[in-house]
């Protein structure tokens, strides 16, 4: 690969099994001369699916340790780039042939000079588009997300699950599944939130970005595979949790004082009530043991006075 390409491909991995080999592979594949280095951060894997990747001339592999949290792993394989743009690629993603040429010639473009993110049209194993772009949040979409009005009336949560996906347009936040982002840009950042251990470390980031002049775009002309949940469904019991968590860290940070101890307050009180009565009325038990272990698991946090440190 040159040392002249202008990617640099970050790949956090935690007990993904055989879909990181896939991913690698898949971008070693399909990588064009574009891709100048492939990283891999483990975060304390036991399963050894990082292991196998030692030693290829291809990829540098980075070993955290420990569980480091999906933002800070990916700020420390950032740091392993010299190339222009820097792509996050969750490791149940494979990209295709005609992908990074394609994303690459737009974000060159002159079309592009204020684009600082891009995303690209993610497919499911059954070859469906998914529904991978959001809105920023607010105090109102999040209060609608926390009690589950958002699942009636899309419009007004955060997930654009009323639109196709079909075509490309400026969106306020693409998945981080495939998120490709301008390194200088990054830097000027100062890269991911390390406060946020998994979830909203890439909406906190198209925030500032944002802020800062430059536009996210949801790209169709390039397609990516991606399995969804990836390595997070190996722990459903603490999964919300995080979600959870770092829902209320992205308030705290954002939104006004008062909103944000509206989204404490229902998270705490309406949340796993109307989780519980979503799971009784499809017979998903394990979905109302989840919404009150994550309850338990957050005030156990909150009680400790809401350390905003990565998890051991």
């Amino acid at each position: 690969m040159s040392a002249q390409a202008p990617v640099t491909v970050v790949i956090v991995n935690w007990n993904a099994g055989s879909s990181l080999r896939e991913c690698v592979d898949s971008v070693a594949a399909c990588s064009a001369g574009r891709v100048d280095t492939i990283v891999v951060v483990d975060n304390g894997s036991r399963d050894g699916s990082a292991d196998e990747l030692e030693g290829r001339p291809d990829v540098k592999v980075v070993r955290a340790g420990r569980n480091l949290g999906f933002g800070r792993a990916c700020n420390l394989g950032a740091r392993e780039a010299g190339s222009e743009y820097l792509l996050f690629l969750n490791p149940d993603a494979m990209l295709r042939p005609a992908t990074l040429p394609a994303v690459l010639a737009y974000m060159d473009g002159s079309a592009a000079g204020d684009v600082g993110i891009c995303g690209v049209q993610l497919l499911d194993a059954n070859g469906r588009v998914a529904r991978s772009c959001s809105r920023l949040p607010t105090t109102g979409r999040l209060l609608a997300q926390t009690v589950g009005i958002d699942r009636f009336v899309p419009r007004l949560g955060c997930f654009m699950s009323e639109w196709d996906h079909a075509e490309t347009r400026e969106v306020q936040q693409v998945i981080g599944a495939f998120y490709l982002v301008r390194r200088p840009l990054f830097a000027r950042l100062g890269g991911f939130d390390e406060r946020f251990f998994v979830y909203f470390e890439e909406v906190d980031f198209a925030l500032r970005a944002a802020r800062a002049g430059w536009r996210s775009v949801y790209f169709t002309d390039a397609q990516a595979f991606h399995a969804g949940c990836g390595t997070t469904a190996q722990a459903k019991a603490r999964r919300l949790f995080y979600y959870q968590r770092s829902r209320w860290l992205y308030a705290r940070k954002h939104l006004p004082t008062a909103g944000a101890g509206a989204v404490l307050a229902l998270t705490l009180t309406a949340e796993p009530f109307a989780r519980t009565v979503g799971g009784l009325a499809r017979a998903r038990w394990p979905e109302v043991r989840e919404a009150w272990g994550a309850w338990s698991k957050l005030l156990s946090w909150l009680g400790r006075g809401s350390p905003v440190g990565v998890d051991e």
